[in-house]
């Protein structure tokens, strides 16, 4: 029997877990809510991380991303992370994916925030997530994989406890009201991103809504470190929220409060390159300082002179040059306003080193997965990675597994569904529901800087909500059923871990920490 398997979601995780899944003889069926092209993977800019140079480690990778992850990273997960990625690394470049060289013919090395040695590659400057998605969703393309676009996950279906397939709303949000349609499968495959949505400024295209974190919570299929989300240290703090990358401070640029003072250097030793979690707190830290206003990013004083300086950031960085200056900003000449935002959940459907699930036949790779590498913190550039490695891990065993007379995977299946995941006890001075004021709520209460009494705040209103909110009919109410799950399951996470660790900050812990900060100034 030819194995059907269903992918949901088109990043990089998706596309080559298909493209695995195909090659080893399997039917593939890969659905996205929007465009195939259009999913989170094209929006990362600061590159892919691996060991490909003779002078760097595997180990020192490995070590790089426990450090990075406070220590709770899965050692086994992140040694198949550092030990396989070089070769998913050499796959994309046989995929066309050109990444840079210079005049030598040599990979450009860089450096980013918590890595003891250059290793990150990019291409075309800060487009190297583009030129991913763009060389697999051409192969993809000339494939057998079957391709069902603006097809929105509703449920997964579970039958004789094993995935049996997928309930889709199928049909373009902006122009249909859309069908129901069910595809059955032997085999299903989360690879859905993250729930940047959930908070009010996030580097997350607007599709990142928590899909499959919500159908697998329904399904009562394990998740795990929801509580860990990873705040980006730096987004343009003027118009709509645009990411800077890493890998400008990685080249030299520097953090400064508004009197001048390189404040980064006051709680890390690295200063702007310490792992994220310390940069964004140290941010927000330095905001309170100065009533909620934004820092600044330095970049001036990277070349000589001014001119020098602007065209190695127009060459280095096209695409964020571009935002800077269609915001009427010259960061050659003068520093510019920058703010946290939402950028990274580490947490999500639990998975053992395969992509498989608590739920026989169910896979989840790259964001929406838990795979042990990331621990409480992300280490930069390991997101693209990931997806790679683990993607290809799920594609290559889906047709043994389904094969195989018993599953594998996790065997502790959630008892808990994403409604009891915080109780049910109502809050009368709750405000009307909206996403808007879902994501308010979640910025103010578990954001960047919690503590007891906001997140059981926080838990109050969101059990309202749900309690309250109608049964869902467009794309958009469904999202927001996914995203009131998974906001549920988030804030019941953060107030079961009452101490701090990595991404998970809790002033109530006893340590150092900033008040959360209103960073409205024109972010968004």
């Amino acid at each position: 029997m030819t194995v059907h398997a269903v992918v949901v979601g088109s990043g990089i995780a998706g596309l080559t877990v298909a493209l695995h899944a195909v090659e080893h003889g399997c039917r593939v069926t890969l659905v996205t809510k929007d465009v195939l092209e259009h999913a989170n993977t094209r929006f990362a800019q600061g590159g892919i991380a691996g060991v490909m140079f003779d002078d760097d480690r595997t180990e020192d990778h490995i070590h790089d991303t426990i450090v990075a992850g406070a220590g709770l990273s899965d050692p086994e997960a992140v040694r198949v992370l550092a030990e396989e990625g070089p070769s998913r690394i050499r796959e994309l470049v046989s995929l066309g994916v050109a990444f840079d060289r210079g005049a030598d013919g040599a990979y450009v090395k860089g450096l980013e925030a918590a890595h003891s040695y250059p290793r990150i590659l990019h291409s075309g400057g800060d487009a190297t997530g583009t030129a991913i998605e763009k060389a697999l969703v051409a192969r993809l393309r000339a494939s057998d994989v079957r391709v069902v676009e603006h097809a929105f996950l509703v449920d997964l279906l579970v039958r004789d406890d094993r995935v049996a397939g997928v309930d889709l709303l199928v049909g373009d949000a902006e122009s249909t009201p859309g069908r129901r349609e069910t595809l059955e499968a032997e085999a299903v495959v989360l690879a859905t991103g993250g729930a940047g949505e959930l908070y009010a400024y996030t580097t997350n295209p607007p599709v990142a809504t928590g899909d499959g974190i919500a159908a697998a919570l329904r399904a009562g299929v394990d998740v795990t470190d929801l509580e860990f989300f990873q705040f980006h240290p730096t987004i343009i703090a003027r118009g709509d929220a645009f990411l800077v990358s890493e890998a400008v401070r990685g080249e030299g640029a520097t953090l400064l409060d508004e009197n001048g003072h390189r404040f980064a250097l006051d709680v890390h030793p690295d200063g702007e390159l310490a792992p994220r979690d310390v940069v964004a707190r140290a941010i927000a830290d330095a905001m309170e300082q100065q009533d909620g206003r934004p820092v600044f990013l330095d970049a001036t004083h990277l070349r000589s002179t001014e001119a020098e300086t602007r065209a190695f950031l127009a060459e280095r960085f096209p695409t964020i040059d571009a935002a800077v200056r269609a915001r009427g900003l010259d960061w050659a000449r003068e520093p510019i306003p920058v703010a946290p935002a939402a950028h990274y959940l580490m947490g999500g459907v639990t998975t053992d080193l395969h992509g498989r699930t608590t739920l026989p036949g169910l896979y989840a790779v790259g964001e929406v997965a838990r795979t042990g590498v990331h621990g409480a913190n992300r280490l930069a550039s390991n997101s693209l990675l990931e997806g790679a490695v683990f993607g290809a891990r799920a594609g290559d065993a889906i047709a043994a597994d389904a094969a195989a007379a018993t599953w594998a995977g996790p065997t502790v299946r959630s008892p808990r569904t994403a409604a009891s995941t915080v109780g049910s006890t109502g809050d009368e001075d709750a405000p009307a529901f909206s996403r808007k004021a879902l994501q308010r709520l979640m910025w103010e209460h578990a954001g960047l800087v919690r503590d007891e009494s906001g997140l059981r705040r926080a838990a109050s209103v969101l059990a309202t909500w749900r309690l309250s909110i109608a049964a869902p009919r467009t794309e958009a109410e469904f999202e927001d059923h996914n995203l009131l799950d998974v906001g549920q399951a988030l804030v019941a996470a953060a107030l079961a871990r009452p101490d701090s660790v990595g991404a998970h900050f809790r002033r109530d812990a006893g340590a150092l920490a900033a008040a959360p900060v209103d960073v409205a100034m024109g972010v968004r």
